[in-house]
């Protein structure tokens, strides 16, 4: 039982980051546009996360504050990438835009190599300063709770701002008819421009949270890619709460992947992916 309970938190925190990183846009534009930032954001919150050290071994309480940093930072970005390089190619075909986010990322990791050098940055005296809680014989590690919980709060926050408030209206008005919400008065590239740095924001928070447990390296985004490209396709492009299950569906099958077929653990995820496209094409929740 206590195996199963780790097993079980292991699946949410897997699915807490992927929700972050690929929930925040998935309403409008999808996780091509966004997941390159989460690597940045690792990289800024360990920069950080480095400098408050100041060669430290331990970490004081007040430097989990610093966690943020990297979110805020990648919707910074996001604010100029969006107006610069990709409001120009919104009515151009889709193969514009993913070649243009493909080079994105390819710009990022060789910025991120000049900026921070080759080698890995590391936070993990924020990990290792919260210690471990006992569950029967089984030992976790207290940080991967907290990565849980702001995994969850973050969630009932997007689902609130997106459904409980007036922007939210306004933003799931735009992205089912951008001609008709402008026609109506809205400023639709103001909409675009909020709701990208959101995304961006939650990319760079999936970034931030993760760091302190496996460190920031370059090669991270396309790594998050993978399973962030599968979170979408499953849950479906458009839907907040396909996004969600998505992201519990990929963190408890990668699991269970990775405690009974490691060899194949990808391949699996592939294949639900594969499964659930032949039953929904637009995916679970997704908008046909």
């Amino acid at each position: 039982m206590d195996t199963l309970v780790v097993h079980i938190l292991n699946a949410l925190l897997y699915a807490s980051v992927m929700f972050l990183i690929a929930g925040g846009l998935s309403l409008i534009y999808g996780v091509m546009r966004i997941v390159n930032l989460a690597a940045f954001g690792a990289y800024v919150t360990a920069w950080a996360v480095g400098r408050a050290l100041g060669g430290a071994t331990e970490a004081s309480f007040w430097m989990y504050a610093l966690l943020p940093v990297g979110a805020i930072a990648a919707a910074a970005l996001g604010a100029v990438l969006e107006p610069t390089l990709l409001r120009p190619l919104y009515r151009r075909a889709e193969e514009y835009q993913l070649l243009i986010t493909f080079g994105l990322l390819l710009i990022l990791e060789d910025l991120m190599r000049l900026i921070w050098g080759p080698y890995p940055l590391q936070a993990s005296a924020l990990y290792e300063g919260l210690g471990s809680l006992t569950f029967g014989e089984s030992i976790y590690p207290t940080y991967n709770l907290v990565v849980i919980v702001i995994g969850g709060v973050a969630a009932a926050g997007l689902w609130a701002f997106v459904y409980r408030t007036q922007f939210g209206v306004v933003l799931r008005a735009t992205s089912q008819n951008m001609r008709m919400a402008a026609a109506l008065g809205v400023n639709v590239n103001r909409v675009y421009v909020q709701a990208f740095t959101l995304g961006c924001f939650m990319a760079g928070l999936g970034g931030s949270v993760i760091v302190p447990q496996q460190g920031a390296v370059l090669g991270m985004g396309v790594d998050a890619l993978i399973l962030a490209f599968v979170v979408v396709v499953i849950g479906g492009l458009g839907s907040l709460e396909g996004a969600l299950i998505g992201a519990l569906m990929v963190g408890f099958v990668r699991e269970a992947g990775i405690t009974f077929f490691p060899e194949v653990e990808l391949a699996v995820l592939y294949l639900m992916a594969a499964g659930v496209l032949m039953i929904r094409p637009a995916g679970i929740l997704g908008r046909a």
